[in-house]
């Protein structure tokens, strides 16, 4: 390409009222338009919001969680015992045995 012409003589015309100025006095908008002192407007700061570093996702420093074992005695202590790790229940090494007593039970059917 070869060198372009200074403007000092050349018009040219508002992108916004399409009136006819100096080349040399329009200015270049953010969105490109080439617009003259009286309708030049600035980029409007919410157009370009700022920068927000996303929040983090894990610990720096996390570990495993520990299953640590459980008993949950039922019924007189000694008697029986119910023994898991973590969440899910071991096997058990002996059938539990529950008893209970209710006094006198009346069912009315009207």
């Amino acid at each position: 390409m070869g060198n372009f012409a200074t403007g000092k003589h050349a018009i040219a015309i508002c992108d916004r009222c399409g009136q006819q100025y100096k080349f040399l006095r329009l200015k270049q908008e953010w969105n490109g338009l080439y617009v003259c002192p009286e309708c030049y407007e600035p980029k409007h700061p919410q157009l370009d919001p700022p920068h927000h570093k996303a929040d983090a996702q894990a610990l720096p420093w996390s570990r495993p969680a520990r299953q640590e074992p459980m008993t949950v005695f039922v019924g007189a202590p000694g008697d029986s015992a119910f023994e898991s790790d973590g969440m899910q229940p071991a096997p058990q090494s002996s059938e539990l045995i529950i008893g209970s007593s209710i006094g006198t039970v009346t069912v009315v059917i009207s």
